[in-house]
């Protein structure tokens, strides 16, 4: 769904976020699906089935059912479910949908946009409502597709820390640009040992450790040179350089320029 706008989203009244009863069951008796369902389990445990396939779902668990399909899902009473679902269609068909079943792996930043869908209609005519939760639901398509992109790791579930340990100590990178970093104290912050963080960051970041460092620095230069209204001499000294003509060769390997013809 990248190649269409958030105009393209038609919004349907029928979402929430609920806890099932405990005989509860969904089942649609009198016709196939008539929309896009977005449904997503926030806890408990259950079963789903879609056009024949059967699904045990759990925390995590997410579908986007298509018009046409034919669902039915049940939980166990003594663990309910709580999902959210968002109905919608869409103006035109799509090049590219998501799968219909994953298990989400970022779950942080995918609960916080459900939320901030159901929360833009509990009051009645906020302003400018139908507008966000278009773009909401973009946003909400986009993480599904990068989900159905990341191929499963070998080694687990301790994958996933792995990742967001080495993509917050490249965030910590970019945040602290004049710092002297040293892998030592970056592999610490991963948890990790120096040799395994320096392999898993080349993997992931697709840069080396120390290269990626000199371009957080240069990048935050290029800012400071631009914006900041400071000499050259300046953004060297605020960035840790002592030698300014040292700072200046390194700045044009990476930029093609010199840093007198940024300012």
């Amino acid at each position: 769904m990248l190649d269409i706008s958030p105009d393209d989203f038609i919004l349907k009244p029928s979402f929430a976020k609920i806890l099932c009863e405990p005989g509860w069951k969904w089942h649609r008796r009198e016709a196939r699906l008539p929309n896009y369902d977005l449904f997503y389990v926030w806890s408990g445990e259950g079963e789903v089935q879609l056009n024949g396939m059967q699904y045990r779902i759990g925390r995590g668990s997410c579908f986007l059912f298509r018009p046409g399909d034919d669902t039915y899902a049940v939980h166990n009473p003594q663990k309910p479910l709580t999902l959210t679902y968002i109905h919608f269609d869409l103006t035109r068909m799509p090049a590219l949908v998501p799968e219909p079943y994953r298990v989400v792996r970022e779950t942080v930043d995918f609960e916080r946009l459900l939320s901030s869908y159901v929360r833009l209609f509990l009051v009645e005519k906020t302003f400018g409502a139908e507008v966000e939760a278009r773009l909401v639901l973009k946003q909400l398509m986009i993480h599904l597709l990068r989900e159905d992109r990341v191929e499963e790791p070998e080694g687990g579930g301790d994958s996933v820390q792995l990742t967001e340990a080495i993509h917050e100590v490249a965030n910590y990178i970019r945040l602290h640009a004049a710092r002297q970093h040293k892998l030592e104290d970056l592999a610490a912050r991963a948890n990790l040992s120096p040799k395994y963080f320096s392999t898993k960051f080349r993997a992931m970041i697709g840069q080396s450790v120390q290269s990626y460092i000199i371009r957080s620095r240069i990048e935050r230069a290029e800012h400071l040179l631009r914006y900041a209204g400071l000499s050259v001499s300046e953004v060297a000294h605020e960035l840790g350089y002592r030698d300014v003509f040292f700072f200046s060769r390194q700045f044009k390997h990476y930029t093609g320029k010199s840093p007198s013809e940024m300012r």
